[in-house]
């Protein structure tokens, strides 16, 4: 795997074998394979598949369609079963789903008949049971707020807008408190202006809780935006990481300071230079 720094201040904590020390880890992804058995043989999406996050940092994975991200989110998430190798969360594998890992989809599935409260609720009321209902209740609303949801607490999900559900989407995932928060394209069925927003709203949130986040996208511009990294992964079958991008912007980012900034355009270009390799 080759690993492109440009100016890169996190070269400096890297060991001598390129890993990062094992206190800084959150999540590690070691030689992981997923092969699904056709009648032709088996079909290898991903093989030897290397990647270690660090806690607080915000990794975006992008490559073209087919080519196993949404595979390898839903591997570290718990949803599919590993076919070799291991994913590890702070040096524990894996087992299945759990609320070390939280996961805002694409189209953020909530209970149509249910309020946005009563959504968030959902998750809350599994991971804090020994609270009392009022500090579940707080927990909810507050995540709510955060999103801009405040005056549609006892909205019903199918009255909302996609852009207000996945709103309910993101607080929900923020709402129990991950250890990991694993976001599948979650912008990418929105129009330009509400994309916009939710990102701000994403990148202010996760600037104050400081959870270990992974993001798929397929929009170059969104990638560095939100990202600490960009983890490029190569074309499947037999997908693995290609390359790998440092952004080296100040936090917080203003969306004007990153299109402003002197390398902004080298990343675009670099991403995109691989992206048409």
């Amino acid at each position: 795997m080759s690993t492109t720094i440009l100016e890169n201040k996190k070269s400096e904590t890297l060991t001598d074998n390129g890993l990062f020390p094992p206190s800084r880890v959150m999540l590690d992804l070691k030689n992981l394979k997923k092969v699904y058995p056709t009648p032709k043989g088996d079909y290898v999406v991903l093989e030897d598949l290397n990647l270690q996050i660090m806690k607080e940092e915000f990794v975006t994975i992008i490559g073209h369609s087919g080519c196993g991200k949404t595979t390898m989110l839903s591997m570290i998430a718990g949803l599919n079963p590993i076919s070799g190798g291991n994913i590890s969360v702070l040096g524990s594998h894996i087992k299945g789903p759990g609320p070390d890992r939280g996961v805002i989809f694409q189209s953020p599935s909530l209970m149509p008949w249910m309020t946005s409260l009563q959504n968030v609720l959902l998750g809350v009321n599994q991971v804090f049971p020994h609270a009392t209902k009022g500090q579940r209740n707080d927990i909810a609303k507050h995540y709510l707020q955060k999103v801009g949801l405040e005056g549609a607490f006892n909205k019903k999900a199918s009255e909302l807008s996609q852009g207000m559900q996945q709103r309910v989407g993101i607080a929900r995932a923020f709402a129990i408190k991950p250890k990991v928060l694993l976001l599948d394209e979650p912008f990418g069925m929105l129009d330009s202006l509400t994309r916009g927003e939710l990102q701000d709203i994403l990148i202010e949130i996760w600037n104050k809780e400081k959870i270990t986040a992974v993001m798929i996208t397929h929009d170059v511009d969104e990638a560095i935006f939100l990202a600490d990294r960009v983890v490029m992964m190569t074309s499947g079958p037999k997908a693995k990481i290609g390359d790998v991008l440092s952004i080296d912007f100040e936090r917080p980012r203003t969306r004007k300071a990153v299109l402003e900034h002197d390398d902004y355009y080298k990343y675009r270009k670099h991403l995109i230079d691989f992206l048409e390799h």
